[in-house]
């Protein structure tokens, strides 16, 4: 490789409150266009604005979380620039005097799979803009400023994410951080958890940042891989022209597949930043730090560590199963009730959520319950059902929501045990295929296979993989 990828992302998650940043209007998602709006957050002359606490102690939270220093003195900031839908014409945000700095995410990937850092720059409140309409209008646009005011938390990497599958795993494992913590329900779908990806390539061993393009507003896993791709590839082929890259600011364009130009690249100067006269300096003492702190659940790095001393999980399948509350919740449930890790675990990462991804469900919705997997393991164990019935039942499971054992009666799915018949049908497999038993006595034992493949088909899949061995070895290695 002629060229090494440094990325820096900025994401922008909603803090998880009822109301806004400044006043008193909700946050709820979904109203009329400019219904959740009053005095303060349109901007109108003459309004002052007052700090909702409980965005700062989700700060708090926020850095706690991420390993963070929180800054016993803090100030907010004014942030000026022009666009139709920012009333104010500045947005409130800090600049020098952030809420933390100098914390760091951990991520795993298949190139990481010891475990890397990636270091945050600092964690600041600020207030969302509002937002410009254009689709449906068949002339000019609209704004809705019901966001305008809504409380944002903005947290920045250093630039030392190296890939899109990287910047990806960073994502995902801040966006699993903020939800254990109730910082933020971070959810994609609303625009509460979207972020700008800085990107910038240098010829290999070079210790110098080259020049970086920034992607705007993606809320989109997909859609930042994607885009951190085609972004480092046309920059190389911008270099291997002999050109220069130019910084400005990009928008992902998914039907294209490709970035666009939006505007030249802001600086900090370009803002004009200054401290806001009309909100003062916040002090957080360490007994504020110390409350937040007690209050906070596990989290997923130390869940991950525990699943893997106490249920002794690879450290891949602890990753997986502590990206969501919701599915290491399920997870354990499944394990109190049924002490086999692992083979719960097997189940849960991979028939559980193909089966969900399928039916397009998160695993807050599943039809299948905990004890309902348990009980079917269970099953499994006793021989009631095969490895490989159980499969068909699982499925079943999923799209009906019944009980495992209601549907092996409904559909006479009991696995055949009975080493009488079963003794009987390998007899007819033996008989029926004189050349192939001759074969395996002549030293061919892989033919083994076909054999149980022939007492699968005779018993519907339903004959116990176990007994049907034992009884053909016994069989087949008698003497003509």
């Amino acid at each position: 490789m002629k060229y090494e990828t440094v990325i820096g992302l900025e994401v922008h998650a909603q803090a998880l409150t009822k109301t806004k940043i400044f006043c008193g209007c909700s946050t709820e998602f979904g109203a009329s266009p400019n219904s959740h709006v009053c005095p303060v957050c349109l901007g109108l002359p003459g309004v002052l604005p007052v700090l909702n606490r409980d965005v700062v102690a989700l700060g708090i939270r926020a850095g706690i979380a991420t390993h963070c220093k929180i800054a016993p003195y803090s100030r907010f900031a004014r942030k000026n620039y022009f666009y139709p839908d920012l009333p104010k014409g500045y947005q409130v945000s800090m600049f020098e005097l952030p809420l933390t700095e100098h914390g760091y995410v951990e991520i795993f990937t298949e190139s990481e799979k010891g475990g890397k850092k990636i270091g945050l720059t600092r964690i600041h409140m600020e207030e969302d803009a509002g937002k410009n309409v254009h689709d449906g209008i068949e002339e000019g646009s609209l704004v809705d400023l019901n966001r305008a005011g809504v409380p944002l938390l903005e947290i920045v990497s250093e630039p030392e994410i190296s890939s899109g599958e990287e910047a990806v795993a960073y994502l995902k494992a801040l966006r699993a951080i903020l939800i254990y913590a109730g910082v933020s329900d971070a959810d994609m779908e609303k625009g509460n958890f979207r972020c700008d990806a800085n990107i910038s390539i240098r010829p290999v061993g070079s210790s110098k940042l080259g020049t970086r393009s920034e992607i705007k507003n993606m809320n989109s896993f997909r859609f930042v891989q994607k885009a951190i791709a085609y972004e480092v590839l046309r920059q190389e082929e911008i270099l291997e022209e002999g050109g220069r890259v130019i910084q400005e600011t990009r928008l992902w364009n998914e039907k294209k597949g490709m970035t666009f130009s939006m505007r030249s690249k802001e600086q900090a100067h370009d803002y004009r930043y200054f401290p806001e006269p009309d909100l003062v300096p916040i002090n957080i003492d360490e007994a504020w730090i110390a409350r937040v702190s007690s209050e906070l659940p596990e989290l997923p790095d130390a869940k991950r560590k525990r699943f893997i001393e106490t249920y002794a999980l690879p450290d891949y399948d602890a990753t997986i199963l502590v990206s969501s509350q919701a599915l290491a919740d399920f997870f354990e449930a499944a394990v109190s009730l049924y002490p086999k890790a692992k083979m719960v675990s097997n189940w849960v990462m991979g028939d559980l959520l193909r089966e969900l991804n399928q039916e397009n469900l998160a695993i807050e919705d599943a039809p299948i319950k905990p004890k309902q997997l348990a009980a079917m393991l269970k099953l499994i164990e006793d021989g009631t059902i095969s490895g490989k019935i159980a499969k068909t039942v699982f499925e079943e499971m999923v799209k009906t929501g019944k009980d495992a054992a209601q549907i092996i009666k409904e559909k006479g799915l009991t696995q055949v045990s009975d080493e009488g018949a079963l003794g009987k049908i390998v007899d007819t497999v033996i008989a029926a295929n004189p050349k192939e038993v001759t074969a395996y006595r002549g030293g061919k034992k892989k033919l083994m296979g076909f054999f149980i493949g022939q007492m699968m088909r005779q018993t519907g899949g339903k004959a116990n993989p176990g007994k049907v061995n034992a009884i053909l070895k016994e069989k087949l290695d008698q003497s003509e």
